[in-house]
């Protein structure tokens, strides 16, 4: 380790922050619950169809590239937290490690993973309860969802995180009646050409290209762990609890994602058999539970919708408020924090507000933009370690190259290959909404005559 390194890991952070800034109140339980929320644990069963016909039947194959990519990247993320234990994520991490304005607009493709899932979750939302609730008008549902979310984040982060406790364990309670009502079926030969056996992970009609195209949308069920570091500075000991929280929800969330789709790939193999691809999974769980489990699942799926818009718009409203703090944003607007309750209460009306947009959106090109957001902000965090490997430390020891060059490497090769794998139009909408950032950037630094608004650690501190 450098001695510049050593230096900035032993930066002292308080427990309580001074008036206007962040408060300290999150352990480590807090940090994993709320990953996992974010993640939404019945998330899982939203693609399944979707990729199980992508891959020719191996999900959970798509599932393990996926998870090789996101431990590399979550390594990333572990170092870089520790270094900078701030707000930004991976805005922070780019701007401080490689340049100012890129990271500028590094941040601005990752705001689209942020401000767009709320959008898409009230979405969900309406779609879910239209379903069992069809002459109520879905912007209803839009509307509601959004002012449930609101209140609960602007009432505080301690608040949103024990809802986020009760919504996460029913979710993984509707699971595990999934996995053994499917094993109870495989058992008693009541799918079509069901058993267990290894062709979930590989056989004849296995195609790595197919399956790599699969995992680029698998991806986006892991962006949880990411969502957390924007956190840090909420967090208690931070440098200790952010990295060990984001392996336990990467490793867990993995774990959970693998078992899940291995037991429904073994009961349909092939899920051309079901009426509908892209809604396999309420039509399994009826195959499998009747009208009782499927009513219960859809129950669950709204569950996982409240869990999800608290987690989303809390981290949206952070990583705005690590960008109006530079100056980045507007700073009396996003840079605000409410001196009594210690959150950010403009960016949480904010996103609130931009989510209700959802009323007009179409879902599937709000999803595409989210998919360009996450790779960009996977593959800077692989590059930020490297880059600052570099420029920082001073040490060349093997351990050192293992851990800053060689792991981040292997990161950034996974990222930028899923990324490349991304359908064209999502490619086309992300540079699009990058090309109106860098429009952006030109404005704010004069067509970069000078640098964008600096952070001033001792903010942080």
């Amino acid at each position: 380790m450098g001695l510049s390194e050593a230096k900035e890991l032993d930066v002292p952070f308080n427990q309580e922050s001074p008036k206007g800034q962040l408060k300290r109140s999150l352990k480590l339980r807090h940090v994993v619950f709320i990953g996992i929320a974010y993640m939404s644990p019945l998330a899982v069963f939203d693609t399944f169809g979707i990729i199980s016909d992508i891959t020719n039947g191996h999900v959970p194959a798509a599932y393990m590239l996926v998870i090789i990519a996101i431990l590399f990247t979550a390594y990333c993320y572990g170092k870089m937290v520790k270094i900078y234990p701030y707000a930004g994520s991976i805005y922070t991490y780019t701007r401080k490690t490689i340049n100012a304005h890129l990271g500028f607009l590094v941040g601005w493709a990752a705001i689209l993973d942020y401000l767009f899932l709320p959008m898409i979750n009230s979405l969900l939302a309406s779609i879910y309860l239209s379903s069992a609730f069809p002459s109520v008008p879905s912007w209803i549902w839009i509307f509601s969802t959004i002012v449930i979310t609101t209140t609960l984040n602007l009432m505080g982060v301690k608040l949103a995180v024990v809802f986020n406790y009760l919504m996460v364990i029913l979710q993984i309670l509707v699971a595990v009646i999934f996995v053994i009502l499917t094993i109870r079926t495989v058992i008693y030969g009541e799918g079509y050409g069901s058993s267990f056996s290894l062709h979930p992970f590989y056989s004849d009609e296995f195609h790595l290209p197919a399956v790599f195209a699969g995992a680029s949308i698998l991806a986006l069920s892991f962006l949880g762990f990411d969502a957390v570091t924007t956190l840090a500075e909420e967090t208690i000991e931070p440098k200790k609890n952010i990295p060990r929280g984001i392996f336990i929800i990467a490793l867990g969330a993995g774990a959970f994602f693998v078992t899940i789709t291995y037991f429904m790939q073994s009961l349909f193999p092939d899920v051309g058999v079901l009426k509908d691809i892209e809604g396999a999974s309420p039509e399994i769980a009826k195959y499998i539970g009747g009208n009782l489990f499927h009513s219960i699942f859809i129950s669950g799926y709204v569950v996982a919708v409240l869990a999800c818009g608290i987690t989303q718009q809390m981290s949206a409203s952070r990583l705005l408020y690590g960008m109006g703090r530079d100056g980045v944003l507007p700073k009396k607007i996003f840079g605000y924090i409410h001196p009594r309750t210690g959150i950010p209460v403009f960016n949480i009306l904010f996103v609130g507000i931009l989510a209700l947009s959802a009323i007009f959106l179409n879902l599937m090109e709000a999803a595409s933009l989210i998919n360009f957001g996450a790779f960009a902000a996977f593959t800077f965090v692989n590059l930020s370690v490297i880059v600052y490997f570099f420029k920082r430390v001073k040490s060349r020891s093997t351990k050192a190259i293992l851990g800053y060059v060689i792991v981040p490497f292997l990161g950034l090769g996974f990222n930028m290959y899923l990324w490349y794998s991304l359908e064209i139009a999502a490619m086309i909408l992300g540079l699009i909404w990058t090309g109106i950032g860098f429009l952006y950037i030109l404005y704010l630094t004069n067509f970069f005559r000078k640098k964008p608004p600096e952070l001033d650690d001792s903010q942080a501190h």
